[in-house]
């Protein structure tokens, strides 16, 4: 059996010797999407290579946009240690929270806070322990 090599780049299926060209967009997902696709692939049975190839895209698209969800989640996370600290609280004092940062500073918090207060606090916290 002879076989003939060439140097010469191959063309397509073309019997006229054209190339088939094709061009390929990059595609952009909204976060909404990301999410909804990545929902899919948490449901019973849920096969992650099915899912990638429902959506023309790589498992490996899949498991990086997992990562990036899970890291910006646990962005938001500071560190809780419980301790108790003394005798049972009074009456007038239930739902006292005291928040100790690694600077050295105490936040204390009552029941009657502001929620949107509580979060910018914490959020301050957060940074400042980092």
């Amino acid at each position: 059996m002879d076989i003939e090599q060439s140097n010469e780049p191959r063309m397509g299926a073309r019997r006229d010797g054209g190339a088939v060209v094709r061009v390929e967009r990059r595609r952009r997902w909204s976060d909404d999407e990301k999410l909804a696709i990545l929902k899919e692939t948490t449901q019973p049975g849920a096969i992650m290579a099915v899912v990638a190839r429902r959506y023309g895209i790589g498992t490996g698209q899949l498991y990086t946009w997992r990562r990036q969800l899970l890291q910006s989640a646990m962005a938001g996370f500071v560190p809780v240690e419980l301790t108790n600290s003394g005798p049972p609280a009074k009456s007038g004092d239930s739902g006292r929270i005291e928040i100790r940062g690694h600077g050295g500073f105490t936040v204390s918090v009552d029941r009657l806070v502001d929620r949107a207060a509580l979060k910018l606090v914490l959020e301050v916290v957060g940074e400042i322990d980092r």
